[in-house]
Formats: C-alpha cells, structure tokens, sequence
C-alpha cells in the first residue's frame, strides 16, 4: 500500500522501539516483514516483536559470501524463539557470470564494481523478499553513520514501491541496544565483541579501530558517503 509522508503517525525519540513497531504495524496498513541481518540490533527487534506483533514474518539475505558466525548467530535465534526464517539467495547466473568476468574481488577495484556485487548478492533478492508487502522492519539507526543521521522512525520506501520501512531502533544509542541485549540474553554474533559493530560479508568486513564510527569496517577502503549496498537508498 503506497502511502504519503504526511499520513505518517509523529514520533520522536519519547517513544519506546515497541510504539514504533505498534504504529508503524498499523500505519502500514498491511503484511509486514523483519529484515534480519542477525546484528545485535536485528535480534532485539526479534525480541520485541514477542511482545509486539509474534506472528511478523523474518526473512534473511544470504549472499553467498556470510560469515560462519553469522550462520551460528541464525540457528541460534531460531532455536530460541522457535521462529521461521525465510532465506533469500542471489540468482545463481548472475554471480557465477560476474565471477567468471570479473574475478572474485571485483568489489574491490571500484565503487561501481561493489555496487554491482551488492546489487546481485543482496539487491535484488532483497526485492524479491519485499514483494507482495505493505511494509519491512530494519535494525537501522541514526548513530550508525552519516548515511543514517537522518534517518526516521517510520520512511516511505520510495526505492521499494513506496511501501512503508519500519525503523523501530532509530533514535536508539548503542548503548541502549547493548544494554537490552544483556539484559534480556539474547542471542548475539560472537564477532560483535571481536571489535565488529557492524557485519556484513566477510570479504567487506573488518573490526573497527579505536575512535572509528560503527561502520567503518564495511567497505573501509571506500568514503563514508558511500558506504551503503543498495538496500536503504534514500
């Protein structure tokens, strides 16, 4: 369902991730879908939705290309919520056409080389995970980087159709989410406390050094500008 910035409910840092997740439910007006990347960030999204809305699909990308920990991290959450995961992969002739032309680190000559990597390994299943839906849930927040200073709430996906993109964790430190995550136990990726605040494919992740924003270990041979894969254009 497309919808206009204007009819969005107003919400502001007074209010908790779980009245985000409960406007933006009702707001979208329609099915709505998790985005679990299995961040620290992801899982307490999964763990609120217990009390929220139980029932609300989690799909995952897997580009090829995880780390084992993230494996672990995903069989550990289903195991202890009891969840379904539905698993996106990329178009098996698109990556094994653009590693036969290009190499396996491709992603590392260009910024128009990563692109295309990230639009073959995660773009575009993303768009298939995302069809057929009013709305989808994400782990984003405004403190991750400059990419996200801006970031609302509750967007509409211009990208995606125009549908409406949930951001529950928006106005969250990390501070906030550490400190829900050791309280309630959740499961968390054992690379998250090896120096990686944010974790994507293992080839394009590394720890972040002292003083560094958290994510500037993804692609940190790039500029800050330009580190996102195509999932949350904006």
């Amino acid at each position: 369902m497309n919808q206009s910035t204007a009819s969005l409910p107003q919400l502001s840092d007074q209010h908790s991730p779980q009245a985000i997740l409960r406007a933006g439910l009702q707001a979208a007006g329609g099915p709505v879908a998790l985005a679990c990347s299995f961040s620290v960030e992801d899982v307490v999204i999964i763990d609120l939705l217990q009390e929220v809305a139980p029932a609300t699909p989690i799909f995952a990308l897997d580009t090829g290309r995880l780390n084992e920990e993230t494996y672990e991290t995903a069989e550990a959450v289903r195991e202890r919520y009891g969840v379904h995961i539905d698993w996106y992969f990329p178009e098996r002739a698109a990556v094994e056409q653009l590693e036969r032309d290009k190499g396996l680190f491709s992603f590392r000559e260009s910024l128009e080389n990563r692109k295309e990597c990230c639009r073959i390994r995660k773009v575009e299943p993303l768009g298939r995970a995302l069809a057929g839906l009013s709305g989808w849930i994400t782990g984003l927040r405004r403190e991750q980087s400059v990419t996200r200073d801006a970031l609302e709430p509750l967007e509409i996906d211009a990208a995606h159709g125009g549908i409406l993109k949930i951001n529950p964790l928006a106005f969250w430190s990390s501070a906030q989410v550490w400190e829900y995550a050791e309280r309630r136990r959740i499961p968390v990726n054992r690379l998250h406390r090896q120096g990686y605040p944010s974790i994507g494919c293992a080839p394009c992740t590394r720890a972040v050094q002292p003083g560094e924003d958290e994510r500037a270990g993804r692609w940190w041979w790039e500029n800050p500008e330009h580190k996102e894969c195509g999932l949350h254009r904006r």
